[in-house]
């Protein structure tokens, strides 16, 4: 008797630690399906070619910040999205030998990544990595705060 109740206990905690684990590990990282944001570039919609991108949502009355993501040392070439909160197209093409897309789009969407992703402090950074079509990124790394 007393090794069937420890068996269903022992079992029900399994369970439990499982779904918590796993739970755990899909929420670390998450998805961003471009096909669903509305970004645009200075002209046109936004569709991501690369495979890989540099994430960046900074704020760009903030001349500090701003001095810090031109500054950025990326390793193999990595394609830059920029994102800023007041949805200004400075003009930025190049941070060292990485090429840059900047990005507008609407509050709603604009709040829709703030949330998707937690960040709390700007300009926050992270890697995106295409994953299973041509639309839909994962986020390959954790979030960083330029200090």
């Amino acid at each position: 008797m007393v090794a069937r109740l420890f068996a269903s206990f022992f079992g029900a905690l399994m369970i439990a630690s499982a779904f918590a684990y796993y739970n755990y590990k899909f929420a670390e990282f998450k998805f961003v399906d471009f096909g669903k944001l509305e970004l645009f570039t200075k002209n046109d919609i936004f569709y991501p070619k690369a495979d890989d991108y540099l994430f960046i949502i900074f704020n760009s009355k903030d001349n500090i910040s701003l001095k810090k993501i031109k500054q950025l040392k990326i390793k193999n070439q990595t394609p830059i999205i920029l994102l800023d909160y007041h949805q200004k197209i400075l003009g930025i093409k190049k941070i060292g030998d990485s090429n840059v897309t900047e990005l507008r789009t609407s509050t709603n969407t604009f709040l829709e990544v703030i949330q998707r992703f937690n960040i709390y402090e700007l300009p926050s950074v992270f890697f995106i990595t295409k994953y299973n079509n041509r639309t839909l990124y994962k986020q390959d790394s954790a979030i960083q705060v330029l200090k």
